[in-house]
């Protein structure tokens, strides 16, 4: 304890929300939920639904509440002076700081006795390892066949089939009757489990029902039932009642089921995983073609064009169009060249034309005529003189002339393109020549050089 005279540090004072925050979180964390025995005292009912009352005994008493949802559920008559037992959890209601029970499930009293007999078998059948985890069997991932034992007419069954049909369930269910409520039932249940093993194709069995009382559950917490649910040689999913309801066949099934509609979810949970991962799988390989055709589809492309640019095709027509432009300019070419050598030989023939006997004769006339018209002017002697030159020089001509040359025995040698061959320089064995005579023109051939 602090000496009374120092003053606390600021950090080490708690507020009263602060406190009560506190005494909430022990209580909460280390009170788990419990059954408590008393009498119903000061019983509210709000108009929100909610009931409050006060559970009472000869020591002590509790403040208790029981939400809209939880009354609603409850079977029992609730009425001050009521001798019942409830199921719930300690809180704190922190304006007040007052503790309270926070009640889930309100039995008669009478229900307490069933109970302790609940409490009585379930430590008798745990001690013979009845509800052992190593005994329990897996639940089969995709049932294709499963049998429900109870009430047709329920509301268990309604909710069951509904939940698979809504999760597309591709199953088949055989409902195998049974009453699950009063005298007898016990006896029809473990009817059902061994009708159940005798059908053929079965993968799984479900046993259970709606909810309802602790009276009304009762059947599933006989020593049989709990026996029979043990022993089936199916595996088997125990859902009876409501989320708080336990019962001995829930301890003995292979799974627990907190309602039937859970059951139908535990059963169906396989087929939607597999339609996920068939959906993933789908949309992987959807995007992997997709991904794979885009990739082959660049390389078709890429190989187009590599062959596009080896193909012959523009090869071919550049060397087409090179052809064409070489013909074009070779046959340009021709004519320029022919031209110039046309004019080479009308000009070689022009010039052989004014030196031939003839041209030079019929010059050498008009040369005389013009002379002697020039010598008409002149004196007699003078024309003498020019006229006996004149014949000197029509005298030397004619002796100068290939005729008189071919005459005297010469003779003129001329090659294939009719050239004159002036010296053996430049021919070839077997050369033919033709010799031209005074007399005519024979053909030689050169035989030894």
């Amino acid at each position: 304890m602090p000496p009374l005279t120092q003053t606390p540090h600021d950090d080490a004072i708690l507020s009263v929300g602060d406190f009560t925050r506190r005494v909430k979180e022990l209580l909460e964390t280390n009170l788990p939920p419990c059954w408590v025995r008393g009498e119903i005292s000061n019983l509210r009912r709000q108009h929100s639904g909610h009931v409050y009352f006060t559970l009472k005994d000869a020591q002590s008493q509790v403040s208790c509440v029981l939400f809209r949802g939880d009354a609603m559920r409850q079977q029992v008559d609730l009425r001050d002076g009521l001798q019942a037992i409830v199921y719930g959890q300690v809180s704190v209601y922190e304006p007040r700081g007052t503790h309270q029970l926070i009640c889930r499930v309100v039995m008669d009293d009478g229900a307490g006795r069933l109970q302790q007999e609940f409490e009585r078998l379930k430590a008798k059948l745990a001690a013979e390892g009845l509800f052992e985890a190593e005994r329990k069997r897996p639940l089969p991932p995709l049932p294709r066949a499963v049998g429900f034992v109870t009430s047709p007419t329920g509301a268990a069954i309604r909710d069951f089939l509904s939940i698979l049909a809504r999760r597309q369930w591709r199953g088949r269910v055989v409902v195998i009757p049974a009453q699950v409520q009063g005298a007898g039932a016990a006896a029809q249940i473990v009817a059902g489990i061994e009708a159940a093993q005798r059908l053929d194709g079965l993968d799984l069995l479900v046993v259970g029902r709606g909810g309802g009382s602790l009276e009304d559950l009762w059947c599933f917490n006989e020593e049989s039932v709990a026996r029979a649910v043990a022993a089936c040689s199916l595996p088997v999913i125990s859902a009876v009642g409501h989320e708080i309801d336990f019962t001995l066949s829930d301890f003995a099934a292979d799974k627990r089921a907190e309602t039937p509609s859970a059951a139908a979810e535990l059963i169906s949970s396989g087929y939607l995983e597999i339609l996920d991962r068939l959906d993933l799988a789908r949309d992987g390989l959807s995007e992997l073609a997709a991904r794979t055709l885009e990739r082959l589809g660049y390389r078709m492309q890429s190989a187009r064009a590599g062959l596009e640019s080896h193909h012959p095709r523009p090869r071919l027509e550049q060397a087409s169009l090179r052809l064409d432009d070489l013909g074009n300019r070779l046959r340009a070419n021709l004519r320029h060249l022919l031209s110039d050598r046309r004019s080479v030989l009308v000009k070689s023939i022009h010039g052989l034309a004014a030196h031939t006997p003839q041209a030079v004769l019929k010059l050498s006339a008009v040369q005389l005529k013009s002379a002697r018209e020039r010598m008409g002017r002149q004196t007699p002697a003078v024309l003498r003189q020019k006229r006996e030159h004149l014949k000197q020089l029509c005298t030397r001509l004619e002796n100068a002339s290939l005729q008189k040359a071919l005459d005297r025995g010469f003779a003129v040698a001329r090659d294939e393109r009719g050239e004159l061959v002036s010296a053996k320089a430049g021919l070839l064995p077997g050369q033919r020549l033709a010799l031209d005579f005074k007399d005519g023109e024979i053909l030689v051939r050169v035989e030894d050089m």
